[in-house]
């Protein structure tokens, strides 16, 4: 399972109202579609990314080969007897997430998506565990049923025939079934095993950062493992038959399959570390420390006085009141812009406002990942910022928080 993260940056303006580049509303993350969707499992979309066809195709004419020198009688009926294992190693990749996902709900998780892709699974868990208990159980609850479908179909070889299509599909199902489990449990992130040993360092020290970076520096110990070991392996026999001659085609194939490996392993965990840090720092985007000073103007203001009583007031943000003073909109930033200096006078603040919503009023005392939700449930440029008791304290504007949200990802991780 891997979670990852991202912010672009964007030029900044000076900040005061009207300055360029001030009120552009920030790069909000789009939802992806993940591929094709193909149900929903207690509410989660589940996906088949493109890159799954790719390496159906590929396991399909790799078991196919095999099925060839097992079963030469099938012929090319062969490719739909792989095609079939095929579909049904992933449909075992598929119960391996479901058991996160499951986990991840009765823990009050949240999970975005289910995705099958290229190399397995990933189920997408938008918050971390509140304990390192919990973490774990969540971790290795996918290997373990991996585990218990790799031992069912081995129970079940006494089931069927050896040497027949059955037959060489359970035996096929088995084995990549507890490969996957082993693979798994390697103790480096973005694996499983990864998020065990993570929770393991967090228990001991009480610190969550310093298992992740344990777990995810072992991760890049096993990308390069994996990028040098691999090919070793299978061509000194050790994987797949001994005895049998490798060519160079079968060569540049196992290299290139480590690479992909590798580069999957050490990019997540570069990720998580990323991730972590972030979340390390979230709680330091707070809405009362990135509010901006407002000032209150009435509809028929003429942006150029308005701007006036702000530059005066040491203000940077203009609020929009009716005549018993109640807030009603806020001044865009992106609509000053656009007016040209020699037309402000003439131009009425009340045509460059946008209305305030019950999702643009976002209280002081938010911080954290629950000001980001209430960003990204509400879009908007800027927001009013009220006390408890609904005194406007300021206006917040979508730039800062993204400027803040950058800074923290830039933030060494303690």
């Amino acid at each position: 399972m891997d979670e990852s993260g991202g912010q672009k940056r964007r030029p900044e303006g000076d900040g005061r109202p009207g300055a360029p580049g001030a009120g552009k509303a920030p790069d909000r993350p789009r939802e992806p579609g993940g591929g094709l969707l193909m149900g929903r499992f207690f509410g989660v979309p589940i996906y088949v990314a493109p890159s799954w066809f790719l390496v159906a195709a590929l396991i399909t004419w790799v078991f196919g080969g095999q099925l060839d020198r097992v079963l030469p009688e099938l012929g090319g009926a062969r490719y739909l007897v792989s095609l079939f294992f095929a579909v049904a190693f992933y449909a075992s990749v598929l119960v391996h997430e479901l058991a996160h996902t499951v986990v991840a709900l009765r823990q009050k998780l949240p999970v975005r998506r289910i995705q099958l892709q290229f190399f397995g699974g990933v189920s997408e868990i938008e918050k971390e565990s509140e304990t390192p208990g919990r973490e774990f159980l969540l971790a290795f609850v996918g290997p373990l049923l991996s585990l218990v479908l790799g031992g069912a179909f081995y129970l079940a070889l006494d089931l069927v025939e050896p040497g027949t299509v059955p037959g060489v599909l359970i035996a096929g199902l088995t084995i990549s079934n507890l490969l996957v489990a082993v693979f798994n449990l390697l103790p480096g992130l973005p694996l499983d095993g990864g998020r065990m040993l993570r929770a393991v360092v967090w228990k001991l020290t009480g610190r969550p950062m310093a298992g992740t970076v344990a777990a995810a520096w072992v991760g890049r110990a096993l990308a390069v493992a994996v990028l040098i070991g691999l090919p070793l392996l299978t061509h000194t026999g050790t994987l797949g038959g001994a005895g049998q001659e490798v060519d160079g085609m079968d060569t540049v194939m196992d290299a290139l399959l480590a690479a992909i490996l590798a580069a999957i392993i050490w990019t997540g965990a570069g990720n998580s570390l990323r991730v972590a840090r972030l979340r390390e720092h979230l709680p330091d985007l707070r809405a009362r420390a990135l509010t901006r000073r407002a000032v209150p103007v009435e509809e028929a203001t003429p942006l150029s006085e308005a701007l006036r009583r702000a530059n005066e007031a040491g203000a940077r943000a203009l609020v929009v009141v009716d005549p018993h003073g109640d807030p009603v909109s806020l001044v865009r930033e992106a609509a000053i812009v656009g007016v040209p200096e020699h037309r402000r006078p003439w131009v009425a603040v009340s045509g460059l406002a946008q209305e305030i919503t019950e999702g643009t009023r976002v209280p002081a005392e938010l911080a954290g990942e629950e000001l980001l939700e209430r960003l990204r449930a509400h879009p908007a440029s800027e927001y009013l910022v009220v006390e408890e008791d609904g005194a406007v304290y300021g206006v917040l504007a979508a730039s800062d928080v993204e400027r803040a949200f950058v800074k923290a990802m830039a933030r060494p991780g303690s």
